[in-house]
């Protein structure tokens, strides 16, 4: 018995709701009336694109004036004359490899002249004290 009552006054109150928001709001647009808004707001270029943090279409879109055979050319050309970076965090390892296997400016004579220079002052670490070497 409490059950039907509560069943009855659910199914007033439902209706009851229903009619209130009807006279409210305005009719329901038909799908078609909602994809022709739509449409109109995208040629508009008025309709906001989805997702966050996307710019709407009022600035004017930025289009390239070359052609991708042109870009292609470009690319090579740059990299036949030895202008393009590697791309990414390879392309510091790269340099920091080449700059290390790039030929010495001085000549072995030379070098060999200093070593011997700083062994008569006695300004050569031994080997195995210097800075880097292990502690005991």
């Amino acid at each position: 018995m409490k059950s039907i009552l509560a069943l009855g006054i659910a199914v007033a109150f439902a209706t009851g709701s229903g009619l209130a928001l009807a006279e409210n709001s305005q009719a329901p647009l038909s799908r078609a009336e909602v994809k022709s808004e739509t449409r109109a707001l995208e040629k508009s270029h008025k309709l906001t694109p989805a997702g966050e943090g996307i710019k709407p279409y009022d600035q004017p879109a930025r289009t390239s004036t070359k052609t991708k055979t042109d870009r292609k050319a470009e690319t090579l050309a740059a990299r036949k004359a030895g202008e393009l970076e590697p791309a990414g965090e390879a392309g510091d390892i790269k340099a920091e490899r080449a700059a290390m296997s790039a030929p010495s400016t001085t000549t072995k004579a030379a070098r060999k002249s200093e070593t011997r220079a700083a062994e008569k002052s006695r300004a050569l670490i031994p080997a195995g004290e210097g800075p880097d070497a292990p502690k005991k």
